[in-house]
């Protein structure tokens, strides 16, 4: 074998190694694409069924203001709540995963969450506006998001860990960082007492 032949063969090895490497890089790309293209997906369901929850809560608090005179630091602090967990879910809805954006929103969401429950046992005093039938409608819708909130939080959660786990496998952890991809946080409630959705029973 000659020397020519012998260089032949190492560029031939050498181009066939690069172009194996680009198709591994494009490869991680792709995948880290997909899957983070997935959690913002999930996030958005999590997004409609939060956006259905704020439209909600003002009208519960309508019909309840009627019946509760004497509640009005109450009501005033279900308002409140919901329009700082509003905030919350649209900074979080403009960048899903990222982990400030996300502990925002879980700590608003708690919040509403304990205003909402507080509501709901002073309602309990009120024997009217139990047996009122637009709160109990209120109240039936309120339970049906709160579960479909609770459902699209799972899929959001589900999608995180599968790019955060494809993320940090190898080879992709040694390019995520580089190409842009970072760790994505779960949307989770951190005081166990505001794990439960608020009880909506009259």
């Amino acid at each position: 074998m000659n020397v020519g032949m012998i260089a032949l063969i190492v560029v031939g090895a050498l181009v066939a190694l690069i172009i194996l490497l680009v198709v591994i890089v494009i490869g991680i790309y792709n995948g880290l694409v997909k899957l983070r293209n997935r959690y913002e997906n999930a996030f958005a369901q999590i997004d409609v069924q939060l956006k259905r929850r704020y439209d909600l809560i003002p009208n519960l608090v309508e019909t309840a203001k009627g019946y509760m005179e004497h509640e009005r630091e109450t009501l005033e602090a279900v308002i409140s709540a919901r329009n700082l967990a509003q905030s919350a879910g649209q900074a979080a809805a403009a960048k899903p995963g990222d982990r400030q954006a996300m502990q925002n929103l879980a700590q608003a969401e708690g919040q509403l969450g304990g205003a909402l429950s507080r509501l709901l046992m002073v309602s309990e005093s009120y024997p009217d506006l139990k047996a009122n039938q637009n709160m109990m409608s209120l109240q039936e819708e309120l339970t049906s998001t709160e579960n479909k909130v609770a459902f699209a939080r799972q899929g959001y959660n589900d999608s995180v860990t599968r790019y955060n786990t494809a993320r940090e496998t190898f080879p992709a952890v040694v390019l995520a960082g580089m190409m842009g991809f970072h760790e994505a946080e779960l949307f989770e409630i951190e005081d166990a007492g505001q794990r439960e959705a608020p009880q909506v029973k009259f």
